[in-house]
This record gives C-alpha cells, structure tokens and sequence, in this order.
C-alpha cells in the first residue's frame, strides 16, 4: 500500500488529469449533448473498458520493469514530467478547445455508443503515457509489491474517472449554456488546470 502521503498526491494529480479535457471526455459531453445523458453514459461504459485494461497492462508490466531494470524508475520520472508539461500546453496552446463547445454527432445505437467509447480511449495515446511514465512515480517497492501498488493507484484512478465524466455528463447540457453564455470562465478554467500540471510537473522532476 503506498504511503498515505504519497496516496493523497496521487488522487489530487489523478482528479486534475479527471477534469482536464482530452478526447474521452469530449466525447461523452458531446455525445450527451446531442443524444442525451444515457448515451453519454453507455459511451463513458466503453471508455472505461478500455482503461481497465490499461490498469492491467500497466500494473504487469511497471512489475516486470522495476524488478528487471531497477534505473527504469528515474526514465519513467523525467517521461512523466514531460508528459504533465504537455498536457499542460494542451490545456492552455493554442489547440485549445473546451469539452462543452457542442459538436454536432449523428444518433448511434448503444452498441456503437459502447464500441467508440472504447475506441476514443483505447487508441488516446495520453492514455498509455499517463499508465507508464506518471503512476509509477506513485509506486515506492519498499512499501509493498509494485504491482498491488500499481492496481490501488490505477483503481483508484479509475474510480475518480468514472465519477467525474458521470458528473461531466449529467450536467453537460447546464455546464454548456454556462460558458457559451460567459466565455470568459473557460480561459479562466484553462489557466488554472495549465498551471497546476505544470506545477506537479516540476515537482516530480526536481523532487
């Protein structure tokens, strides 16, 4: 189990990673938006099979790593830094786009919602990053084995996920006549989600 401490920090960074928006939960607001709540529901159904089995991947194979190239760690740390930068930039660049400006998408039937949730993560290269270069910086072998480590903190993720997007898409429709109605609080949430991935960023590579 990882120190209490070291638990903590990891769901406040995984909460921030939550509600800064990606492909996944600009899908499920868009699908709920232009289809409704249950079939952002079904499409978030989907996306989480598909982090589950990121969980698994990554939990077996941070184990294999560790315990066959104990140095790997310090390479992780710097991809992690690297990543949260990055995820930082999209967040404030540019590219830029919030997860509730409505894009238009034709009515899908549950079995497809399901089977594109699952695509938009599964094939979210941020995803893969996310599960092998930032939660190993989580994992300390001298508190227990890594890969029980590994399933807490990725379980533990995916629990802050499913409860987020679940509240990203009940209140999807409310949230988007918020912001088109004041613009000026999407810049505002931007900034703020920016400079706390950069901050955490930094952390992990000068700790």
């Amino acid at each position: 189990m990882p120190a209490l401490a070291t638990y903590i920090a990891f769901i406040f960074v995984a909460i921030g990673l939550v509600i800064t928006p990606g492909p996944g939960m600009i899908y499920y607001v868009s699908r709920s938006i232009c289809q409704g709540r249950t079939a952002g529901l079904i499409s978030l159904a989907g996306g989480i099979t598909a982090l589950i089995v990121y969980i698994l991947g990554a939990a077996f194979g941070i184990t294999a790593l560790v315990f066959a190239v104990p140095y790997v760690y310090n390479i992780l740390k710097i991809a992690g830094a690297v990543y949260l930068l990055y995820m930082a930039w999209q967040t404030v660049g540019p590219a830029a786009r919030s997860p509730f400006k409505v894009r238009s998408l034709p009515t899908d039937k549950p079995a497809r919602l399901y089977h594109m949730g699952f695509i938009t993560i599964l094939f979210n290269p941020k995803v893969g990053i996310f599960y092998m270069s930032l939660l190993p910086q989580f994992v300390d072998p001298q508190r227990g084995h890594p890969l029980t480590q590994t399933l807490i903190l990725g379980f533990t993720h995916l629990t802050l996920a499913i409860v987020g997007n679940t509240l990203f898409i009940m209140t999807a429709g409310s949230v988007a006549k918020f912001f088109a109605a004041n613009p000026i609080w999407l810049l505002v949430q931007r900034w703020v989600m920016g400079v706390l991935l950069a901050g955490v960023a930094l952390h992990i590579a000068f700790d």
